[in-house]
């Protein structure tokens, strides 16, 4: 490993026991007895692990006494080796997960209580979610969705270290990807070296970049077979993982030297974008934040519409999940920033991106990427 700065050290017993207590304040709140946590960033941030997706698997959470894990067996010794949690009941893969589910709490003394079920968990189907209340017929189901998603939203001082290093990865991934990127290479050449340099500055993720290349660039294009050449534009947007949390970063690079337009275009670009960052402060209006960047780039006569979001929610991200909008800038939100939220800002014109990580300060917004705000060539 490369990695130049001191990593920082795995979460604390009392930061999980602090989350816990948030959490239980709010099933307090809602009278409610256990929490089934399923959605896989939840687990992993009440737990500290995450399972893999195969079989389906649950933290259980009481309002008082130590949560305990349902996991498929093959995944116990890696929860054993990474949670705090000592209670685990491992499964068989001939076993009905859901049924085990229902099994440890009705054991537990839970089969009349007010159970909490997250609605919005992309683990929790139509079809589990029916099958749990089936299996717990006297419980009180109640939808504890959104809850956890929320919880997340301010980072703690070790959460923005962990974001810190995915934000330098970032960085080291997107400047080898640009030295890669001449004419006569291949695009998978330029890949290969964004996402080598990311695995070896501590990556812990398979999919950490998006590429594309040609005369334009599409952000949600697939990697594809172009040999690059001159008057091309190489798009990166690195989106490395550490210890599950990610940054990410839209950078562009011309093949040739680019056109003035491209030049202006860019300088624009980051000079609006610069102003949205330093306008996002604990207790701006989201809104107000959106709108600087978004009627900025129209006045400019960069676009002629703007319809999609100018940032989105950064932290504890597992697949299938791309993105968290959990919290999201648009003209319509009505919302407020928090101290040591953290989100993904991006912008794009006339074929290019520029996005940030960026940590909501008293300051204004602060950019995690370093990288040289400009289009490369």
């Amino acid at each position: 490993m490369t990695q130049s700065i001191l990593l920082p050290m795995p979460f604390p017993l009392d930061e999980y026991m602090a989350r816990l207590s948030s959490l239980r304040a709010v099933m307090s709140s809602k009278s409610v007895d256990l929490v089934i946590v399923s959605q896989h960033e939840h687990m992993d941030y009440f737990a500290g692990y995450a399972p893999t997706a195969a079989l389906f698997s649950a933290v259980l959470v009481p309002l008082d006494g130590e949560p305990v894990a349902v996991l498929r067996a093959l995944d116990s010794s890696a929860f054993a080796e990474a949670s705090w949690l000592a209670d685990c009941v491992a499964f068989a893969d001939n076993e009905n997960p859901i049924k085990v589910v229902a099994d440890t709490i009705k054991a537990r003394g839970y089969a009349t209580s007010a159970i909490g079920l997250e609605r919005d968990s992309y683990f929790l189907t139509v079809h589990r979610a029916l099958e749990i209340e089936s299996l717990l017929p006297d419980a009180m189901i109640v939808d504890f969705s959104t809850v956890m998603w929320e919880m997340r939203l301010v980072k703690s001082p070790l959460e923005l270290a962990y974001l810190e290093v995915a934000a330098d990865i970032c960085d080291r991934a997107a400047a080898a990807a640009f030295d890669a990127a001449r004419p006569g290479v291949n695009e998978r050449e330029v890949f290969i070296a964004m996402t080598s340099e990311a695995w070896r500055n501590g990556a812990d993720n398979a999919q950490l970049a998006a590429i594309s290349s040609g005369p334009s660039t599409s952000f949600h294009a697939s990697l594809g077979d172009r040999v690059l050449e001159d008057g091309d534009i190489v798009f990166v947007e690195p989106v490395p993982h550490f210890r599950g949390y990610t940054a990410r970063m839209m950078r562009s690079k011309a093949i040739g030297a680019p056109t003035d337009e491209q030049m202006q275009t860019a300088e624009t670009m980051v000079r609006i974008q610069d102003e949205q960052f330093r306008a996002m402060k604990p207790g701006a209006d989201a809104r107000e934040v959106d709108r600087i960047l978004r009627e900025g780039i129209l006045l400019a006569g960069l676009r002629d519409s703007y319809t999609n979001i100018t940032g989105y929610t950064l932290g504890l991200k597992y697949p299938p999940r791309t993105s968290d909008f959990t919290r999201v800038f648009l003209a319509s939100s009505e919302w407020q920033l928090e101290e040591n939220q953290v989100f993904h800002m991006y912008t794009s014109a006339r074929g290019l991106p520029f996005s940030e990580t960026v940590v909501v300060t008293s300051e204004g917004g602060i950019r995690l990427t370093k990288m040289e705000r400009k289009l490369f060539y």
